[in-house]
């Protein structure tokens, strides 16, 4: 893959828990890297009737340069998007690239 395909600047937001003081917490979003060149291709688009609305799921691949330190439950932010991360795939097991299969909710 070219690198030139990594192209759009991506952050990744992992969630902390933060007491409320009052024996409960309150979910905060944390930024854990930023500016992290990426390639994003759309996969799959689909609609789906929740609560009586009409509710559309896109999912994609988002390619980034490999990581060792990467969780599934953190998300991805792309401008004022958020991919929430579904699988993490290293590609031949060459510790290159990693591909994010990822769901978006719009």
């Amino acid at each position: 893959m070219p690198i030139g395909d990594l192209n759009k600047l991506i952050s990744i937001i992992g969630t902390t828990r933060v007491s409320d003081g009052m024996g409960g917490y309150t979910q905060t979003d944390t930024t854990i890297a930023s500016n992290i060149w990426a390639a994003i291709w759309p996969i799959s688009a689909s609609e789906q009737v929740q609560a009586m609305a009409t509710v559309m799921t896109i999912t994609h691949r988002i390619r980034i340069r490999y990581r060792s330190v990467l969780k599934s439950f953190w998300r991805i932010k792309f401008g004022t998007r958020y991919f929430s991360i579904m699988s993490i795939i290293n590609p031949n097991e060459k510790n290159e690239f990693l591909d994010l299969m990822c769901k978006e909710a719009a």
